[in-house]
């Protein structure tokens, strides 16, 4: 005997919530044109704005060469001591920031890895990508290959500086998603983003990064200026044990790029709570059974459910639940049957496994025959819709 139905069933049934409000508007914004909050732990997006739209990127887009040479002295492939030779093209190159370097001379990769993150060199750049590639043009292709690699999707890179290109773009999701790789798979060489100075050639360059001096706990990471990106700064700050990374371009001003950035990074702080909905082992909601001794199973989730939201957000929160059914008995305990769907207005959210709280065994056979009269007398029910409450 087959069920009645078997389309997806999304919906909350009866009791299990008690999450949803009137949905607020958006609780925080900004005058960039582009922009994403992100925790640095789970991954959650805390807020987002035109996030995943591809964009010049400038600068920012260093993080990409700094972010494939970091692999390479990770896996050994490449050392902080090795040498690189300087070529004329690197050296005749002084459109934009420039580390200064000198044609017909090496230098070692801290010290262009110092020039990137520091002095943000164009010309340390090209340097890097000739001596890893052969050419800033064939290390642009293995940028492109690390960024799919990588989950970087809405990314495509034509050089190794962030210089304007039309081929040249990131999206800010994909520069947080970038930063987050930097900081857990590269923290031995993280600590190179918060220095403040570094000298070459006798010329002492300051760390552009604003935010190092107007925010607690911000240790990094890169600013980016052209006429076609306006300002941007990709920023992470660590505070009572938390991160948070935050991404904007778009802006009007060193001075306004400067102010907003650390207003949002103080935001992401300051602004936003982790809410527990469900603690471990918990009674989340029941499922419809065909054909079983009983005619619903209890469900619960294993892990803990919790959401970082908005302050404004945490009696506002949708939350519904998804499986497919009715489902058939006999169910086992501890069998999974759906999922937990929980979601802020501002963020992604994050879905959790729902499991059978008990078990159910099968109809016998007079249990069955009596359903299957049920089932040809009653008019055909329609799968119900996705719903929220």
């Amino acid at each position: 005997m087959k069920p009645p139905f078997s389309s997806k069933i999304f919906g909350l049934l009866a009791g299990a919530f008690t999450l949803m409000g009137t949905v607020l508007a958006q609780p925080l914004d900004t005058p960039a044109e582009y922009a994403i909050i992100m925790d640095y732990k789970s991954g959650e997006i805390l807020y987002e704005k035109n996030s995943r739209t591809p964009t010049a990127p400038a600068s920012m887009s260093k993080l990409m060469t700094v972010a494939v040479v970091f692999e390479r002295l990770k896996n050994g492939s490449l050392s902080l001591d090795d040498m690189f030779s300087v070529s004329e093209r690197a050296w005749r190159e002084r459109e934009g920031s420039t580390m200064w370097v000198r044609v017909d001379t090496e230098i070692s990769v801290e010290n262009l890895l110092r020039g990137i993150i520091v002095q943000s060199g164009n010309d340390a750049c090209i340097v890097v990508a000739e001596n890893i590639s052969g050419s800033e043009g064939a290390f642009a292709e293995l940028m492109n290959q690390k960024a799919r690699e990588w989950g970087m999707m809405d990314s495509t890179f034509a050089n190794a500086s962030g210089l304007p290109h039309e081929n040249h773009k990131m999206s800010m999701r994909d520069l947080a998603l970038l930063t987050r790789k930097i900081i857990s798979d590269y923290g031995d060489y993280y600590g190179m983003f918060a220095e403040r100075e570094f000298t070459w050639e006798k010329i002492r360059q300051p760390n552009r990064n604003p935010i190092l001096d107007m925010v607690d706990g911000a240790d990094g990471l890169k600013t980016g200026q052209t006429e076609e990106s306006g300002y941007g700064l990709v920023g992470s700050a660590i505070q009572n044990g938390e991160r948070r990374i935050v991404v904007v371009n778009g802006l009007t001003s060193s001075r306004e790029r400067a102010t907003e950035s650390a207003r949002l990074i103080r935001a992401a702080f300051n602004d936003f709570t982790n809410k527990v909905f469900f603690e471990p082992g918990a009674k989340v909601a029941e499922a419809v059974v065909f054909k079983g001794k009983n005619k619903t199973v209890p469900l619960y989730v294993k892990s803990q459910v919790d959401l970082l939201l908005h302050r404004s957000m945490t009696d506002t929160t949708k939350a519904s639940v998804v499986y497919t059914g009715p489902v058939a008995a006999p169910i086992r305990e501890g069998q999974q049957i759906g999922f937990l769907r929980v979601q802020s207005e501002a963020g992604e959210g994050k879905e959790y496994p729902l499991y059978a709280l008990s078990a159910v065994g099968e109809l016998g056979v007079l249990g069955k025959i009596g359903l299957a009269a049920k089932t040809l007398l009653a008019k055909p029910e329609k799968p119900r819709a996705e719903s929220t409450q």
